[in-house]
């Protein structure tokens, strides 16, 4: 990613990866403006909602002040702020919109020092082998490229003798990670789709032969893999596209891939916001809303109708248990 400009917090020059960034940036001629605070930047918080394509193309430099773990039920015990939020990716359903509205860009924290030093802490003072979720907030691979910081964080959690990071992506850059002594701590997992949500609904994201080729070199470089099928979209002839998809994977997949690869599925939420936001950013966009499958649930969220989310639970663990028998399925949500 090449930023259009950068916005940093001036203490996050004091860390050696905020020097690293900022001096490159400014090597680049790349506009540098300086913030009090990553979390309220008004000249970008006050652009129209039309304006969400070209936001996308800031990147903030700043320190992470929260550091709260989130108890987790699902592939992890807690969900754990790393060191980035938000992406430079326009998924149209991307739920880091609900929290950020249109300021969803990518922001990086420096402090990344202090944040694994924290994870180790916990990790070891626990009676048992924890899962740390550390990319719940956006996507490590792609922030990798810019940072470094899963090639810088993955041999060091690899040192420890207890516990797991875990992370998912939509991303094929995965090479700089092959070759690390990652001990089988950090479980990669990749979200799928059907090629048509890619190339109209995930805008900007690795295609799907990429992602499972880069999801084959993980498993042959030994890293423990999943497959989210993520998010499910009821768009017509949805279920035709879903079984091709699972048929690709189930064709695709090397052999130690097929014997190791765990599943999730997770349906679909939607908001008022991105409404709103694609309506304006994405006017020629699929639209994702549809009144007759969805219905309100809180905070101008949208669900699909439990009618329709138990039709989808079934086909799902029907079509994966019919070429996936060996496999676990986590969960379908």
């Amino acid at each position: 990613m090449i930023p259009s400009s950068v916005y940093f917090e001036e203490q996050s020059e004091q860390y050696e990866l905020g020097k690293i960034l900022l001096n490159r940036y400014r090597a680049l001629n790349i506009p540098c403006h300086p913030i009090s605070n990553h979390n309220n930047i008004p000249e970008l918080r006050e652009r129209p909602n039309q304006d969400f394509p070209k936001l996308k193309q800031c990147l903030i430099i700043g320190t992470r002040k929260t550091h709260r773990y989130t108890p987790n039920q699902k592939v992890s015990d807690f969900l754990v702020p790393y060191t980035s939020s938000g992406c430079s990716a326009m998924c149209l359903y991307c739920y880091l919109v609900c929290n950020y509205n249109k300021c969803s860009y990518l922001r990086l924290f420096v402090n990344r020092e202090e944040m694994l030093s924290r994870l180790i802490k916990t990790s070891r003072k626990s009676q048992k082998e924890l899962i740390f979720e550390i990319g719940s907030n956006s996507d490590l691979v792609l922030e990798n490229t810019i940072t470094g910081n899963l090639e810088w964080t993955i041999p060091r959690f690899g040192r420890e003798e207890h516990g797991y990071l875990t992370l998912p992506t939509k991303f094929d850059a995965i090479e700089p990670l092959l070759d690390l002594p990652h001990r089988g701590r950090t479980i990669i997992r990749m979200s799928v789709n059907p090629p048509e949500v890619i190339r109209q609904i995930e805008l900007g994201t690795s295609p799907l032969n990429k992602r499972i080729e880069a999801l084959n070199k993980l498993c042959e470089a030994k890293y423990p893999v999943g497959i989210l099928i993520a998010p499910v979209i009821m768009m017509e002839g949805w279920k035709t596209h879903y079984k091709k998809l699972v048929k690709t994977l189930a064709e695709s997949l090397t052999p130690r891939a097929q014997q190791q690869v765990f599943f999730e599925v997770i349906f679909m939420t939607y908001s008022y916001v991105h409404r709103m936001i694609n309506a304006d950013a994405f006017p020629h966009a699929p639209a994702l809303y549809d009144p007759e499958q969805m219905t309100g649930r809180g905070m101008g969220k949208y669900y699909y109708r439990q009618s329709f989310r138990e039709d989808g639970k079934q086909f799902f663990k029907e079509l994966l248990e019919n070429y996936f028998p060996k496999n676990r399925i986590v969960y379908i949500v």
